[in-house]
């Protein structure tokens, strides 16, 4: 049986993370020993949805590592969450736990924004935009009618 080299990922932030192909090491005199990665965009996107489908609670590095493939701030992150950037900055740093309903929406999110080949669709955004506005709305008085096809809300423009 041949030894398969593996190769240690730690650049994308989690410990955890090997490959066992799609890379190549290099050496020159300048750089030293180096390690090139073939396709790192999908490598990420491999695994971001490893982590969204497959652990049971997502973790500090995990949750950062979502983040930034997200290209969110802890305070956009936060904003979509219901939750404050400090709350947020905590989990990355493992001094908390993230709850239940977070750890789904954010798994919700990601898997949203990379539905598509190319990423984010633009639906996505507008629907993450929607997400993030609902907490800025005020409180308004919402009516509601009775018509022959069953209740809607009512509408004074008809």
């Amino acid at each position: 049986m041949t030894k398969v080299e593996r190769y240690h990922y730690r650049q994308c932030g989690l410990e955890d993370v090997y490959l066992v192909n799609g890379f190549e090491r290099e050496s020159s005199a300048r750089y030293g020993d180096t390690v090139k990665i073939r396709n790192i965009e999908g490598l990420h996107r491999a695994i971001g949805r490893y982590l969204v489908r497959e652990k049971k609670t997502l973790v500090g590095a995990e949750i950062r590592f979502l983040r930034h493939e997200l290209k969110l701030s802890q305070r956009s992150l936060g904003g979509l969450l219901s939750k404050s950037s400090q709350t947020v900055a905590r989990w990355e740093k493992g001094q908390g736990t993230i709850d239940g309903a977070a750890d789904r929406l954010l798994r919700l999110i990601y898997e949203g924004a990379t539905a598509t080949k190319g990423g984010r669709t633009k639906e996505t955004r507008e629907l993450l935009e929607q997400l993030s506005e609902l907490d800025n709305r005020c409180a308004e008085l919402v009516e509601f009618e009775d018509t022959n096809r069953g209740w809607r809300p009512f509408s004074d423009a008809a």
